[in-house]
């Protein structure tokens, strides 16, 4: 008795084998592929310096609690400091990802009802929703703006450093974040120019 496979199930494993080959491709392609490709130098920069914050926080942020569960593990003691460090970077971190995020088009937003509407409603909806947006993240910064300039001045009890600068990243990051939606909605109307002139 052969060990073949046979009939339908046996056609399938050499296609799902190709496609799985296609899959991981295309994830090394998409891994390599720089996310700045095509921006104007000003703008690489800003991108590349923002990814260099976010950078720094995570590392910061792993140093830390690596080191911490070293010494409680090895040493039987730990840093006090170092939850305080984590909570301070954490906001850095989260409002530089919200920042790349919006630049470089990988927020997450569900397409497939816009895509099912008439041309003629997107350009009018797509707007109002990049304007929603920009007005959200506005209230965000002026709130987190507010906060800062109310408690920023209060002192982290195991460092000794103002808090402000921790929080200060929540003001950043949105206002950041609303002009980087600002910029994406300028380049999508001049795309939009070209394909119509080129149409």
């Amino acid at each position: 008795m052969s060990d073949e496979p046979q009939g339908e199930a046996g056609a399938a494993a050499p296609k799902a084998g190709a496609l799985a080959d296609r899959i991981a491709e295309a994830t090394r392609r998409f891994e390599l592929y720089d996310p700045d490709q095509g921006l104007p130098l000003i703008e690489r920069l800003v991108n590349r310096a923002v990814e260099a914050i976010g950078a720094l926080a995570l590392c910061g942020i792993v140093a830390v609690v690596f080191s911490n569960a070293l010494a409680r593990y090895l040493l039987n003691t730990s840093f006090l400091w170092a939850e305080e460090v984590v909570l301070l970077l954490v906001p850095w971190l989260a409002m530089t990802g919200v920042f790349l995020s919006v630049r470089r088009g990988s927020m997450i937003r569900i397409d497939f009802f816009f895509e099912k509407l008439p041309a003629k409603w997107r350009r009018p909806i797509g707007a109002a929703g990049y304007a929603i947006s920009i007005a959200v993240l506005l209230f965000m910064g002026w709130v987190s703006f507010d906060f800062l300039r109310l408690f920023g001045g209060d002192v982290a009890v195991y460092l000794n450093i103002r808090i402000g600068w921790s929080t200060s990243a929540l003001s950043f990051g949105a206002f950041g974040a609303a002009l980087a939606f600002l910029v994406a909605f300028h380049h999508e109307r001049r795309r939009e120019k070209r394909r119509a002139l080129r149409s």
